[in-house]
């Protein structure tokens, strides 16, 4: 407020005297102001007290006694600044004060260390903290003599280090062959403090990294591992977690370990009870939770019979939740209702579908995003899809507003979500061209980020899947043959993938269809036989081969249009790109091929008799003699079915 400005000017001077006394009065002064008030802190920052408090790391004298006050206070201050700001942190960076506060802890004063040490904490709790280079062998020495000092604070900082730098795989494994985690493990006897950062840091050591797992869960004859999992029945709450996040990351890197359905009930139970705690470890409990059984039809099936869903719902009903709980309970609900019918009718059965689409109008982007995640599981049903859970107006308007949001989190989430809503259901694409949605999406497809074209571009796919002929025209007319062509030939090979389905689609059922491909003089179909010719993706050569097929059941035109892009640059049939999808190791790709044989050599087409003698003369005729025994049931079927036609005209 105006009326404190004099004061905090005062102060500001006060911090820059010469005085020693004055001085550290003006330094306690301001970190007894900053402590917890995040406005007191954006005030001194704005007024420049950060470099000031910066200096006097630079220039004071650990060694000697008056000053070391002053260093204990400024580093005191400094961490108070950049605890839970990050403009505090910012500031405290851009002042130079790090390299001072990393020097400050070989200090021969205690004090001075653990002020050092609490303040560097305090850096290293926020991403702008700088990056810890594991693969210099200096600072992996020092890390290591962190984790095994007999300062609490020390190795807190240590513990800080690793859960803030660690994120490869490459970093895990360095940290692990260096023994960080036999030293972490070490700690678990220690203090509370101790405890609860070493257990955080094994876990980031060990997230999604098998190898490191394994090493981990021999460590000691398992007993490093025990001691988790009775640390899943301390007295605090955090410890419990922590222990349980452990837990989760060793049963997520192989089903080889923690086998026993009591401990993956046990550590569902465990996390539904921390949903209890109203503050931070009832938040991240979520999210473990999410993490737990997402993908795993076993474990939701363990979380819906203790009653999960309806635990989330009664917290959803607490109107006060803050912005990371809701996130949170909705990924966990998103991830419960990913795979088992049952979840998905209890969710709905709760009437937690309006609470649902509240959310995706909230003001945190995070909730926002969490809450199209849900929505798009919920929705990943024909069931309730049919039962017109999700037509209404109000749903689809605000999912198409979402494409336009200014997070691309959100935009990315509400494209999977539009993707469900469309698949085939008639009034949900009524309503999205009318509330203009197909204007939003094209305009997603010419994105520069490869994750909003691709999600767009699916989105188009499934809105062209199976619908009438009005709402093809409709889309491509906004589209236009030049831009499919574009993203055919899109520089990321699952855009490619998805341009490619999103034209199979178009060019399904009627004649009229198959014409989309010719469009422009043929500008799509030259752009797929380019990918087909040189792409090393099987999912190309896939959906390239099923879009062909579906050409291939058009008209004599449209059949020859296909024979020309198959085979009028290959001198021997053998040598062609579709002689070596007939001979794929992949039993997706062969049938897909074989079924444009069949689309080609369909009895009933008055050009069939010619297309099959040049079949014969490149060789195909006698591939598909070679695959009537395929291995796959598919492959055989399909071969079976292609040379039964073809021999409709005699087998020479």
């Amino acid at each position: 407020m105006p009326a404190t400005r004099p004061s905090s000017d005062l102060i500001l001077h006060r911090l820059a005297s010469s005085d020693c006394e004055i001085k550290l009065k003006a330094i306690r002064e301001v970190k007894n102001q900053i402590i917890g008030n995040r406005t007191k802190k954006l005030s001194y920052i704005k007024l420049g007290a950060v470099p000031v408090l910066a200096a006097v790391l630079a220039g004071a004298d650990a060694d000697s006694t008056p000053e070391s006050s002053l260093i204990v206070q400024s580093a005191a201050a400094l961490g108070s600044f950049a605890c839970g700001v990050d403009a505090g942190v910012r500031a405290v960076l851009d002042a130079g004060a790090f390299p001072h506060l990393i020097r400050l802890l070989s200090a021969a004063d205690d004090k001075v260390v653990d002020a050092a040490a609490r303040s560097l904490r305090m850096i290293y709790q926020s991403k702008l903290a700088p990056k810890y280079d594991f693969y210099k062998e200096q600072d992996m020495g020092f890390l290591l003599s962190l984790l095994k000092s007999g300062n609490e604070n020390l190795t807190g900082l240590g513990a800080s280090i690793v859960i803030h730098s660690c994120e490869t795989s490459d970093e895990q494994n360095i940290l692990c062959r260096a023994g960080a985690l036999e030293k972490l493990i070490s700690l678990l006897d220690g203090s509370l403090s101790q405890r609860d950062s070493s257990l955080e840091s094994i876990a980031a050591i060990l997230k999604n990294n098998p190898e490191v797992v394994s090493k981990f869960v021999d460590l000691q004859n398992r007993r490093a591992l025990s001691s988790i999992i009775e640390l899943t029945k301390d007295r605090y709450s955090q410890t419990r977690l922590l222990a349980t996040l452990c837990l989760i990351c060793v049963k997520n890197s192989s089903s080889c370990y923690l086998q026993d359905t009591g401990i993956e009930t046990k550590l569902i139970n465990i996390l539904l009870e921390l949903l209890d705690d109203s503050g931070k470890v009832g938040d991240n409990a979520c999210f473990a939770f999410s993490s737990l059984v997402a993908e795993k039809e076993d474990a939701q099936k363990l979380a819906f019979e203790a009653n999960a869903i309806d635990k989330f719902n009664n917290h959803l009903q607490n109107c006060a939740l803050h912005p990371e709980r809701l996130e949170g309970i909705f990924l966990a609900l998103a991830a419960l209702c990913s795979k088992l019918e049952c979840c998905r009718s209890k969710f709905l059965s709760l009437q937690v579908l309006n609470i649902l689409v509240d959310a995706l109008t909230y003001d945190d982007a995070n909730v926002r995003t969490a809450a199209c995640i849900c929505l798009k599981n919920v929705s990943r049903s024909i069931k309730n899809l049919s039962a017109g859970y999700f037509t209404s107006e109000r749903i689809i308007t605000t999912l198409v507003r979402l494409l336009s949001d200014r997070s691309t989190s959100v935009q990315v989430a509400a494209l999977g979500a539009i993707s469900n809503l469309v698949i085939d259901f008639t009034p949900q694409k009524s309503r999205f061209i009318k509330c203009g949605g197909i204007k939003e999406l094209v305009q997603l497809t010419k994105s520069m980020d490869s994750s909003l074209r691709l999600n767009a571009v699916w989105a188009l796919r499934n809105m062209v899947f199976l619908a009438d002929k009005k709402c093809k025209e409709k889309v491509f007319m906004e589209l236009t043959a030049f831009s499919v062509a574009s993203l055919i030939c899109d520089l990321e090979p699952s855009v490619q993938e998805q341009a490619l389905a999103l034209v199979r689609n178009l060019v399904d059922g009627c004649i009229d269809c198959v014409e989309y491909a010719f469009a422009e003089d043929g500008i799509i179909l030259d752009a797929v036989g380019r990918q087909l010719q040189k792409s090393s993706k099987i999912e190309i050569g896939i959906q390239g081969m099923y879009l062909l097929s579906n050409i291939a059941c058009g008209n004599e035109s449209h059949k020859e249009a296909v024979m020309q892009l198959l085979f009028s640059k290959a001198e021997n049939g053998s040598h062609s790109f579709f002689s070596q999808f007939l001979l794929s190791n992949d039993s997706r790709l062969r049938p897909s091929a074989l079924w444009v044989i069949v689309n080609l050599t369909f009895p009933s087409s008055p050009g069939a008799f010619g297309r099959i003698v040049k079949l014969r003369s490149v060789g195909i005729v006698s591939q598909i003699k070679k695959m009537v025994n395929d291995p796959c049931m598919d492959v055989k079927l399909r071969a079976r079915q292609a040379l039964g036609q073809i021999i409709t005209y005699g087998d020479d």
